[in-house]
């Protein structure tokens, strides 16, 4: 026996930097210019030491990182605590931080604490965070835009409000796509679309309803003011609006909500009035959140690559950190998807309905 107890096994040794610069054939120096991003290195010594990392399961140790480059080589995510999105961008910033060896601090708060500044404030100066990462309602919030420009913070916001917004952002296309789905209803003959607006603190999502006039106008449908109806991005408000809607002499023929919860309070209140989906009445969400393939009928939606997105905000952040120069002026833009489920159909013969 070797003291230990029975059934306890040794700990396998971690690898080390000199274990990394010995299996890449290179020094120690040289690890260590790769891992904090230094331009010096060649690319194919890069890519060995990267690859001797791999395979040697190497994590550096970050409190040394810290002492010699006065960094924390951490990235903060910050969101609303009730995002319903926040995993895929979880996973999406994950992905970036792995691959250039950063941790990810992950910091839910309200957008509505009078106390959001100092948490924000902190969380740069304490020192914690290198950089952050943003995303709205919390973009949103011109303060803390003022807050980052006051105290240098370095960041990219994850779909801006607008794509006019300062700094490093990465976006999608909410207006085009939106007016994409407005298409898709006018192509299967409706003519009656209403939409059912985001709450007005979503300024990012204020671009859904700007698409939706893109596309009646396209369609050479009319605008009317009576088929457009706010919600606050939650179900119940959808279920209100729905009913408000649904309960017109000249009722819509297709519904579109600016995002998916609110979508399935509308379905809920199409099925209180006796109607059914999509043969008297056609409905499309956006976000494609998981509940959106499991509702009966399962939904039309708009799905954003949110974890790409992400993965590239995370990418530019640390770029930024590094020195790098933005492309495309620092503003990235990627496509959405139009997801044609049951949920929409032809629009319904006039019998029932008045003209």
């Amino acid at each position: 026996m070797d003291g230990r107890q029975n059934g306890e096994r040794k700990r396998p040794r971690k690898a080390t930097i000199t274990d990394v610069a010995s299996l890449a054939g290179v020094s120690t120096k040289t690890v260590s210019r790769v891992l904090n991003g230094e331009a010096t290195v060649r690319s194919e010594t890069r890519d060995r030491i990267r690859e001797a990392m791999t395979l040697l399961q190497y994590r550096p140790n970050s409190p040394g990182r810290m002492l010699a480059g006065r960094k924390t080589y951490l990235l903060g995510l910050i969101y609303n605590a009730n995002s319903s999105y926040i995993t895929s961008i979880q996973n999406g910033a994950l992905q970036a931080c792995r691959s250039e060896h950063y941790d990810l601090l992950i910091h839910p708060c309200a957008y509505t604490d009078p106390a959001l500044m100092g948490e924000l404030r902190y969380l740069i100066e304490s020192p914690r965070v290198d950089g952050l990462l943003l995303i709205p309602p919390i973009s949103d919030l011109p303060a803390v835009m003022e807050l980052m420009d006051e105290i240098d913070a370095p960041n990219v916001i994850i779909s801006p409000a607008s794509p006019t917004a300062s700094g490093w952002t990465v976006g999608t296309n909410d207006r085009e796509v939106s007016a994409g789905v407005v298409k898709h209803l006018a192509d299967l003959g409706h003519e009656r679309i209403a939409f059912v607006q985001a709450h007005p603190d979503h300024l990012a999502m204020a671009s859904r309803y700007d698409g939706f006039l893109d596309g009646l106008r396209a369609c050479d449908l009319r605008i009317d003011s009576r088929m457009v109806m706010r919600g606050d991005n939650t179900a119940a408000s959808g279920l209100e609006c729905g009913r408000k809607l649904l309960g017109r002499k000249r009722r819509p023929t297709a519904i579109f909500c600016a995002n998916d919860h609110m979508a399935s309070g509308v379905m809920r209140a199409a099925h209180e009035a006796g109607l059914s989906i999509p043969e008297d009445i056609s409905l499309a969400g956006f976000d494609d959140i998981p509940l959106a393939s499991q509702l009966y009928p399962s939904l039309t939606t708009v799905r954003q690559p949110l974890q790409e997105m992400a993965c590239l905000a995370g990418e530019l952040l640390i770029r930024r950190l590094r020195g790098g120069e933005p492309e495309d002026d620092g503003q990235r833009t990627m496509n959405s998807q139009i997801i044609v489920r049951e949920s929409t159909g032809p629009a319904p013969v006039e019998d029932g309905l008045q003209r």
